[in-house]
């Protein structure tokens, strides 16, 4: 019961001051340690954070991959500083909101286990790796190496490079689930040359949930003089890390998948020696210089959405990084242990804890990707994606924190009823 307490009244405290966020998050890692609130199965406590969203009771989202909904507190946030800023927008945008940019950035910085002067707040994971991509400086016949599996967005951008500028790119392709991580640094090194000057590296295959060993990878590229690009849109937020400690040299997240902040929010690090070295994709007075604040030469843009953002990372720091990750990792291997058994039914994301979280990817023999997702949204309302590239024909579905061990339950009655 005096859990309970303390949990009803977090959601009136917790984000009316940060303070009071803080109290919060030290006792709820002490009701952790000695009551087990928190914990990934404990349904009070995760019954409360879904509370704390106002998502549908009519469908079940389990597409949290793609964009995920953000809880009150954050719309609030939104709905308030959008308010103000039309009181008299150039006046409360550019003389009292765009103040809270710096405080904004050493939170951001902290939760990436970073100096705030290798932050730069944007859009979303393509804006920021699409700086890197056309701000380096590359040369025909620079070679670059990424795989069939990367997300389009960037592999166009590549292609865009590639037909202004003739590098050229040095396609891999990965058959997933692979669960030896030699094999997967292997596919990387044995396209290495002497004329590779870029890696890229999609942290998790989007399409299928797989965790790559990223820092194997870039420690084999740096001794080849190589630097390597992270791709981290589902990463940041959904399971814990520290930024630098993945060997990238640049990285780029969106903050409105796990972060869930709002619609169209971002962030991309870069390794403070290499900023100089990367153009600003945009007019800057000093583009090739070392601060990475000229890659937010926006103009005017939403500063209403950008200053929420503040109010999401408040949200995820209460919950902690480490009790997250313990639930999105649960609730993804609850449904998927009452379902794999089943007859023709496989599954593209291995099993190793450190090699997946959230996100699950399956198929049902005799039956198509679209034809699956179809089903379960029409006969059930449970809204999941239809996965077809390249050599990945799959239903990804991905649970977040609100999402309950009923909705998981009600997926997986469908999926025995299709098969």
């Amino acid at each position: 019961m005096e859990r309970r307490k303390f949990l009803s009244a977090l959601g009136f405290i917790t984000f009316a001051n940060p303070v009071f966020a803080k109290e919060a998050e030290k006792q709820l890692n002490l009701m952790e340690k000695f009551g087990g609130a928190g914990a990934p199965d404990d349904e009070d406590f995760w019954g409360w954070i879904r509370e704390s969203y106002t998502v549908s009771p009519n469908i079940i989202n389990l597409n949290n991959g793609g964009v995920a909904p953000q809880p009150k507190v954050v719309q609030d946030a939104h709905i308030r500083f959008y308010q103000y800023s039309n009181e008299a927008p150039s006046y409360y945008m550019w003389q009292i909101l765009d103040q809270g940019r710096e405080p904004l950035r050493q939170k951001l910085a902290d939760i990436c286990g970073a100096s705030p002067e290798e932050v730069a707040i944007n859009r979303n994971a393509t804006e920021g790796l699409n700086t890197v991509i056309f701000g380096l400086d590359l040369k025909a016949g620079d070679e670059v190496v990424l795989t069939k599996q990367d997300y389009p967005n960037m592999i166009n951008a590549w292609k865009q490079r590639e037909k202004r500028d003739g590098i050229k790119l040095v396609w891999i392709s990965l058959d997933l689930p692979m669960t030896n991580e030699d094999d997967i640094v292997k596919a990387y090194t044995s396209a290495f040359t002497s004329k590779t000057k870029i890696c890229h590296v999609t942290h998790l295959i989007n399409w299928t949930g797989q965790i790559l060993p990223i820092r194997k990878i870039a420690d084999e590229a740096h001794k080849r003089n190589i630097e390597v690009i992270g791709d981290g849109a589902h990463t940041l937020a959904h399971f814990e890390f520290q930024v630098p400690e993945l060997g990238c040299d640049y990285f780029a997240s969106s903050l409105h998948k796990w972060m869930s902040a709002p619609f169209g929010s971002g962030l991309l690090w870069i390794r403070k020696e290499k900023i100089n070295k990367v153009w600003a994709l945009l007019s800057n007075n000093e583009p090739d210089g070392p601060d990475i604040r000229k890659f937010e030469s926006l103009g005017t843009r939403s500063f209403a959405s950008e200053m929420a953002i503040g109010a999401a990372a408040d949200f995820h720091q209460v919950i902690g990084s480490k009790r997250k990750e313990a639930r999105l990792r649960f609730l993804k291997d609850y449904w998927v242990n009452k379902v794999k058994q089943l007859p023709g039914v496989s599954f593209n994301q291995p099993d190793a804890p450190h090699q997946s979280c959230a996100i699950a990817s399956i198929a049902i023999k005799g039956k198509k990707p679209e034809e699956i997702s179809g089903e379960l949204f029409n006969k059930h309302k449970i809204h999941t994606v239809a996965i077809n590239w390249e050599n990945i024909h799959s239903v990804r579905v991905t649970p977040n924190v609100y999402t309950s061990l009923r909705d998981l339950d009600k997926l997986a009655g469908a999926i025995k009823t299709m098969v």
